[in-house]
């Protein structure tokens, strides 16, 4: 889980990075778009890299789902009677409690992702070839952007707690690991999870606005 976990926290990083082009115009996102295309072009064909890049992600994707079905079940083993009284989640906040709901969320999102601005599927002017316009087009539909916005506030809660998660999880198998570094290492999860979630939550607001079209 953490392992995974560490390599998608890397790609929507990078992603949430490729697309602020999207504030330099379509000239520069459109070539941003080429570019990961063209990967190691003419070693490779074109595409090569990117369906190479994918199919890591897909299997991190895989594992990651894997490993959380395998630790719900380690949990109802662990526990087959529920608690009889309330839980007052005094040491476990919000964003932990939700965590396999913030997961399907932002699976389902990243399928709608994928069949809106990369198959084309549901966005009616998808252009083949022209990433810019599309992004445009389908986030200058409010249904649509306020998806996009939504999405990305279940994947910030999926991004702080996981990311929480991995510290303590490596952590404890290391002997320099230090539990007064905690506040760090938590202020760490949680810049990381406003930062990703935050500025991808500007798109579809920079396109609502007028700001980017």
């Amino acid at each position: 889980m953490a392992l995974t976990g560490i390599m998608l926290m890397g790609f929507v990083l990078f992603h949430m990075i490729g697309n602020l082009k999207m504030y330099l115009g379509a000239e520069d996102f459109n070539h941003y778009a080429e570019f990961l295309r063209q990967l190691l072009v003419p070693i490779i064909p074109p595409t090569g890299v990117l369906w190479i890049l994918r199919l890591g992600l897909i299997g991190a994707f895989a594992l990651h789902i894997q490993s959380a079905y395998a630790l719900t079940r380690i949990n109802h083993k662990a526990r087959p009677v529920n608690y009889k009284s309330p839980r007052d989640y005094v040491a476990v906040n919000w964003a932990a409690r939700t965590m396999r709901w913030s997961g399907i969320i932002v699976g389902l999102f990243l399928l709608w992702h994928l069949a809106d601005l990369t198959w084309g599927w549901a966005n009616p002017a998808f252009v083949d070839g022209n990433p810019y316009a599309n992004v445009v087009t389908s986030l200058s539909r409010a249904p649509i952007a306020a998806l996009y916005i939504l999405a990305n506030l279940a994947l910030g809660f999926h991004l702080y707690h996981g990311a929480w998660s991995i510290f303590q999880s490596l952590g404890s198998m290391s002997a320099r690991f230090n539990p007064r570094h905690n506040p760090l290492r938590r202020g760490f999860a949680a810049g990381f999870a406003i930062l990703v979630a935050g500025v991808n939550i500007t798109f579809p607001i920079a396109v609502l606005t007028g700001v980017v079209g």
